[in-house]
Formats: structure tokens, C-alpha cells, sequence
């Protein structure tokens, strides 16, 4: 049986100032979990902790950053022995593939793997503290289901989601013989700014607030995997699975249906 968030816990939570994050914050917050949240925008976030005196704490950083990263590691452990860490912040920009500049490609790359990797420096300690005492401790990485699809326009995003899940399951074999679980959340379309932004249909899409329930269910159930909603992501890997050829010609279809 699962032990993860059965009781109050200590969660660090990345990309906490808007979207998913801040959905996942409230969501946790409000079921009696203390959080140590964490994004570039202070103001959001001591927003967030105002509504939950003595349950959340702000750490503003920019998680592509070692040192802002370092600045924050002490606060880790504000509430105790850290649990969970969930490093969901993330970014998404499209390539205009007729103006193609790789910077869209590190943008993506920067903030969705190696934020996530330089985020790890700071609670992977932390979570290996906590499990010497013997306590459950958690990583949780926030992916995509985008990458299991070529879509056009996301080589940059779609190929950052797939390094990042790649990350994650060969850390959960690294860390299985410490005791810490590794879970990979892969949402399928979320309402958020980011999504608010895409001029293309969004097939299935949910709110954030379903989103964050999702995830917490999932994680209260021990899944080591999560990923919604169920309807989008099945197709996707029921797509992905068919012969490669077939699946070039719907993606360069669908590709020009797009840039029409």
C-alpha cells in the first residue's frame, strides 16, 4: 500500500507561480500539506503562500540557475525532512520551421531538462536524508505526452519532453536500490497560460485544477506513472505505435493543415 501524501507532508514544488504548479500548490495546500514552493515571479508566489499561513513558504528562483538554486537550499528543509520534490517547472515554444533558429530548441531544452536536472542537485540530498531515517521520500517529474507523436512545430518542446522522461526512468533505476521512488506525470493538453497561447486545436483539453486532482490521486495511489486524461493519451500511444511511415504522413498531413 502506498504511504506517499497519507499523512502531512514536506513537498518542494517547482513552477509553482502559475499553471499546473500553482494548481498542484492549492490542491496539496488544501489537503493539509506543507509546501515549499518555488518559481521566478516572488510576488505569485507570496500570493499563493498568503492563503495557507504556516503551510507554504516562497523560495523564488530561476531553476536554470545553480546559484539561485543554491540560495534555496536551506529552505528545503523549513518544514522538516523533505518527502516529496516535484519539479514541474517548464516552458513551451514552437518552431517556425521556415525561420528555423535554434534557440527555440535551447529554450526548450534549458528550462524543461536542464532545469530539471540542476533542480535535483539541491533535493536529490535532500530526499536521500530523508529516506536514511528510513521515511518514504519521492521524486516527481512533470513530462508531457506531446513527445509520443511528432506534432508539427514542437521539435523543440516535444524533443525537451522526451530527454525528460528518458531522465526520469533511468533515474528510477539508479535510485531503486536507495528507496526513492521516481513517478513521471505526462499531461496531455492543461488550460494554462502556456496553452492559452496555441492557435491549434487542443483536443481533450482540462482545466488546471483537474489536472492537480489527477495528479495528487495518482500519487496518493503509488502510481509510478500518471498520465491524463486517459482518452487523449491512449490515442496518442495507440498512434505512436503504428508503422513509422503511416505515422509520418499523418503528422506531414496534419502539418500542412496547420501552416495552410
Amino acid at each position: 500500500m502506498s504511504k506517499r501524501l497519507t499523512s502531512p507532508s514536506n513537498v518542494w514544488l517547482t513552477g509553482a507561480s502559475s499553471g499546473i504548479g500553482e494548481a498542484v500548490a492549492h490542491e496539496l495546500a488544501r489537503h493539509s500539506h506543507n509546501l515549499i514552493v518555488t518559481g521566478r515571479r516572488l510576488e505569485a508566489l507570496e500570493a499563493l503562500a498568503s492563503h495557507y499561513p504556516g503551510h507554504v513558504v516562497s523560495a523564488a528562483a530561476d531553476t536554470t540557475s545553480a546559484a539561485d538554486l543554491s540560495g534555496i537550499e536551506d529552505t528545503l528543509g523549513h518544514f522538516g525532512d523533505l518527502d516529496m520534490a516535484i519539479l514541474n517547472a517548464g516552458t513551451c515554444e514552437y518552431v517556425d520551421v521556415a525561420n528555423y533558429n535554434s534557440k527555440v530548441i535551447e529554450a526548450n531544452i534549458m528550462t524543461n531538462v536542464v532545469g530539471t536536472a540542476r533542480s535535483l542537485d539541491i533535493a536529490l540530498p535532500a530526499l536521500r536524508a530523508t529516506r536514511a531515517k528510513g521515511k518514504p521520500a519521492t521524486l516527481v517529474i512533470v513530462s508531457s505526452s506531446a513527445w509520443w507523436f511528432p506534432f508539427a512545430r514542437a521539435e523543440g518542446y516535444g524533443a525537451s519532453k522526451a530527454a525528460l522522461t528518458y531522465f526520469a526512468h533511468a533515474l528510477r533505476a539508479d535510485l531503486a536500490a536507495e528507496g526513492i521512488d521516481v513517478v513521471v506525470v505526462s499531461p496531455g493538453f492543461v488550460k494554462t497560460p502556456l496553452t492559452d497561447r496555441n492557435d491549434f486545436p487542443m483536443p481533450f483539453i482540462i482545466s488546471s485544477e483537474d489536472a492537480a486532482t489527477r495528479i495528487r490521486i495518482g500519487l496518493e495511489k503509488g502510481k509510478s506513472e500518471i498520465a491524463f486524461p486517459r482518452r487523449f493519451t491512449w490515442t496518442l500511444k495507440a498512434l505512436g505505435a503504428l508503422p513509422q511511415g503511416f505515422v509520418d504522413r499523418m503528422a506531414a498531413s496534419m502539418a500542412r493543415k496547420n501552416n495552410s
